[in-house]
C-alpha cells in the first residue's frame, strides 16, 4: 500500500463518521512530516452550518496544531474533490499538495468544473493528485445516496 493510499484510508475513516450520522460522507486528513496532524468530516446538517465541510474542519484543526494559518509543509487528503469554498481555503492556507479520492463532476473545483487549486492568477497553486482509492471513495458516496433515496421513497 502506498503512502497516499494509507492516508486516504484514514480520510475514508473520517468519511465513515459522517456516513454514520447521515451526513454526506466526506472525510479529510492533513499530514505534516509523515504524521496526521488534523482530521475532519462533513457535519453541515449536524452543525447547521454551510462551513462545516471536512476540509474546513481539518484546516482549522491543523492551524491550531501548528500555530500558524500557513500550512506550507502539509499535504491534504480528501475523499471527494473540494468545492469552491474548500478549494479557496486550501489555496489561502498555502497547502502545497492535495490528494483526492473521487472527483465531483457536479461541484468539484480541482478540475471537474474549474480548477481553483491551480489557477495561475492566484499567488499559490497546489500539486493535485486524484484517483487515490477512487473506487472506494466513489462507492461510499454512491451507497450513501442510494440509501438516502430509498429512505425518502419509503416516506411517500
Amino acid at each position: 500500500m502506498s503512502e497516499e493510499e494509507r492516508y486516504m484510508k484514514q480520510a475514508l475513516k473520517q468519511a465513515k463518521k459522517a456516513y454514520d450520522i447521515d451526513e454526506v460522507p466526506i472525510g479529510c486528513v492533513i499530514v505534516q512530516d509523515g504524521k496526521i496532524i488534523a482530521r475532519g468530516y462533513n457535519r453541515r446538517n449536524t452543525d447547521k452550518s454551510v462551513l462545516a465541510h471536512a476540509e474546513i474542519a481539518a484546516i482549522s484543526k491543523a492551524c491550531k496544531k501548528t500555530g500558524d494559518w500557513r500550512l506550507e509543509d502539509c499535504t491534504l487528503y480528501v475523499t471527494l474533490e473540494p468545492c469552491q469554498m474548500c478549494a479557496g481555503a486550501i489555496v489561502q492556507a498555502r497547502i502545497p499538495k492535495v490528494v483526492i479520492g473521487a472527483m465531483n463532476p457536479k461541484a468539484g473545483c480541482a478540475g471537474s468544473i474549474i480548477n481553483v487549486l491551480q489557477m495561475k492568477q492566484f499567488n499559490h497553486q497546489c500539486e493535485v493528485e486524484s484517483g487515490v482509492l477512487g473506487e472506494e471513495c466513489k462507492m461510499m458516496m454512491t451507497s450513501f445516496f442510494e440509501e438516502l433515496r430509498q429512505r425518502k421513497s419509503q416516506l411517500k
